[in-house]
């Protein structure tokens, strides 16, 4: 396993852990999850997997429509 998948494992799953959350600290989740990205960008770059690079990019407006609505909006 590379350090892509291992990154993609533990921030991917923190961030939808935390976004599941009911406590105030799930905002935190968005920014676990935009972490991520970078990782599922390189992955699906790297394998041409085109499908998926797509929804990346998709995923990762919502993580920071997210962080827009939790940390930045007033």
């Amino acid at each position: 396993m590379n350090i892509s998948q291992i990154m993609i494992f533990i921030f991917g799953a923190a961030g939808i852990w935390f976004v599941s959350r009911k406590e105030s600290w799930k905002k935190w989740g968005f920014v676990f999850g935009l972490v991520a990205q970078p990782f599922w960008f390189y992955v699906t770059w790297k394998n041409q997997q085109w499908g998926m690079f797509c929804l990346t990019i998709f995923y990762t407006y919502s993580w920071l429509q997210g962080i827009y609505n939790y940390f930045i909006k007033k």
